[in-house]
């Protein structure tokens, strides 16, 4: 992929469908870096492009931690509208955030492997939650959902997180885990959306998009990034 253009991906079903109907074939944007965002939004069906965007992610004093994650993540959707709205009048751009709350404790991304040791320690033995909002916005307005999940996390002695932050899966993850990753297996509950624990919960996202007037295609959606 270059770093100043779209990748050249094949061009499937959807988006020959988008070009006879007469409709712009890149209506929906993601503003997101995230390459599992990006995974789990081709999941339904609809064409995308990904923009890669630096939108800073800093808790207000006195913010709760649901608010801080749906500020972000309309943020970001709104972030990505400037960048495109010029030439795309039309976009439809979709922000999302995760993070992980421990109490009023708000787990982002750690900024070392130290800040990783810290995190899972925290969370070991104990349950948390996991909030991810999405958020669409447009010229019409904003749409948002959240969704919280319960996760369970097993007592982890050090060797066991000294092993995992090793593998270097926690870097970049809010709450130093990934749940499709190596960090599955140290999970004993989990109540609510695995995908919302990944990134990017499916069923609300679908109904957002849905209720937007963006109806999913029976084929995979073709994937491609831009940069802004």
């Amino acid at each position: 992929m270059s770093r100043n253009g779209v990748a050249d991906f094949p061009v499937v079903l959807p988006t020959i469908q988008a070009l006879r109907a007469g409709y712009a074939v890149w209506m929906l944007y993601l503003a997101s870096r995230s390459p599992r965002r990006s995974e789990l939004l081709a999941r339904l069906g609809r064409p995308f492009q990904s923009l890669d965007l630096d939108v800073p992610e800093v808790r207000l004093a006195g913010e709760s931690p649901r608010d801080y994650v749906l500020r972000v993540a309309t943020d970001k959707a709104r972030a990505g509208l400037l960048a495109v709205a010029g030439t795309d009048p039309r976009a439809q751009v979709l922000g999302s955030d995760t993070e992980v709350v421990l109490g009023e404790r708000v787990f982002g991304k750690p900024t070392d492997a130290d800040d990783a040791a810290a995190m899972l320690g925290a969370l070991s033995g104990r349950s948390h939650q996991v909030m991810t909002a999405v958020v669409l916005v447009d010229a019409q307005g904003v749409h948002a959902d959240v969704v919280v999940s319960e996760v369970c996390f097993a007592t982890l002695d050090d060797v066991s997180i000294a092993a995992y932050v090793a593998t270097g899966e926690p870097i970049g993850k809010a709450g130093a885990y990934a749940i499709q990753g190596e960090a599955e297996r140290f999970i004993t509950h989990l109540a609510g959306s695995y995908s919302g624990v990944m990134g990017l919960p499916l069923y609300q996202t679908d109904r957002l998009l849905a209720g937007a007037g963006l109806p999913s295609h029976p084929v995979a959606a073709t994937e491609a990034a831009v940069h802004v």
